[in-house]
């Protein structure tokens, strides 16, 4: 046994799975163009790795109560539809080769993402990789979004391990002080934002691909 000997690993999903942060800001940039909304670029990255609720809670602080978020929403969903349902939404680099890595070895596997359950399903499910997940925790699932712990002290519930014993994929500020603060020990793989020093300081390490990742795992077992 090491001393970073481990049960489980609970992945993020968008930005971590799924090269699907640039892709949803792609959506909100085009909405920006056509109806004039201003510094949205700005707004979407205190986004990042919250839920919808949260989102609508943040975009109607930056403009205002009588920004009509839903109607935005329902129509950047429908252009991220357009564009990437039915398995075209790219995977990161490594995804399938560490989920079979961690399959092969023993290890149980859990998702925690913001996203909700239906869509998480749907997106896992065109990629070919549900099967390899022992438990989906969505943040339609939890009262309080990350960065409270609360979607990562679920998802260790549910696999039945001690957080301590738990790795966690994440490329979000939120996502980092969620797995954190729940005792997980974090594993940064930055994709839009960088590793600042609070995310140096709260993961347990910042690596630059799931490849990466997939070999610091190795030398656990």
């Amino acid at each position: 046994m090491t001393t970073r000997d481990f049960d489980a690993v609970v992945f993020d999903m968008d930005g971590v799975i799924f090269d699907s942060e640039r892709a949803i800001m792609d959506c909100w940039k085009e909405l920006a163009n056509k109806y004039n909304i201003s510094n949205v670029e700005e707004n979407f990255y205190k986004c990042i790795g919250v839920t919808v609720a949260k989102t609508k809670e943040i975009m109607l602080d930056a403009y205002g109560e009588d920004f009509p978020y839903d109607e935005y929403d329902v129509e950047a969903n429908q252009i991220f539809h357009d564009k990437y349902s039915g398995g075209r939404l790219p995977m990161k680099e490594g995804i399938k080769e560490i989920l079979s890595f961690l399959k092969n070895s023993g290890k149980k596997i859990a998702l925690a993402s913001s996203t909700g359950k239906t869509k998480v399903e749907a997106q896992l499910r065109d990629a070919n990789i549900l099967e390899y997940f022992d438990v989906l925790i969505c943040g339609d699932m939890v009262k309080r979004s990350k960065p409270a712990p609360d979607i990562y002290l679920k998802a260790c519930e549910e696999l039945g391990v001690e957080p301590e014993r738990a790795y966690a994929i994440e490329d979000s500020y939120n996502g980092i002080r969620s797995a954190n603060a729940g005792k997980l020990r974090p594993i940064m793989v930055p994709d839009i934002l960088p590793a600042d020093d609070e995310m140096k300081e709260k993961a347990e390490k910042v690596l630059d691909s799931l490849i990466d990742v997939k070999e610091y795992l190795a030398e656990a077992i």
